[in-house]
C-alpha cells in the first residue's frame, strides 16, 4: 500500500475506520477482535444496517501512529471474510 497518509496527518492520531460487510451478527465482533490484535483499546463500535438489511457498516475510532500502523490496520480490516469494503 502506498499511500500519502503521512504527508496528510501528523501522528498519534484518532482515525474512524468504516467497515462494511455482510448483515452477520459476528460482523462487530470479528472487527473489534482484528482492532485489539494491532491497537488495543476500549472500543465503542457503530453499527448502522442498510436500507434493504443485506450489509452492516461499523464505524470504530482508533488512534494509529504512524502510516505504516494506519497501512496495517486497513489491511488486516479488509482480510476478514465478512468485509467487504474499509473505508
Amino acid at each position: 500500500m502506498d499511500t500519502r497518509f503521512d504527508e496528510l496527518l501528523d501522528f498519534p492520531t484518532a482515525q474512524t475506520f468504516k467497515v462494511m460487510g455482510v448483515a452477520h451478527e459476528d460482523l462487530p465482533g470479528h472487527v473489534i477482535a482484528c482492532l485489539q490484535e494491532h491497537a488495543p483499546g476500549d472500543y465503542a463500535p457503530t453499527i448502522k444496517p442498510s436500507t434493504k438489511g443485506n450489509y452492516h457498516s461499523v464505524s470504530v475510532s482508533v488512534t494509529v501512529t504512524s502510516k505504516e500502523h494506519m497501512e496495517l490496520i486497513y489491511t488486516e480490516l479488509a482480510k476478514l471474510e465478512l468485509v467487504r469494503v474499509v473505508l
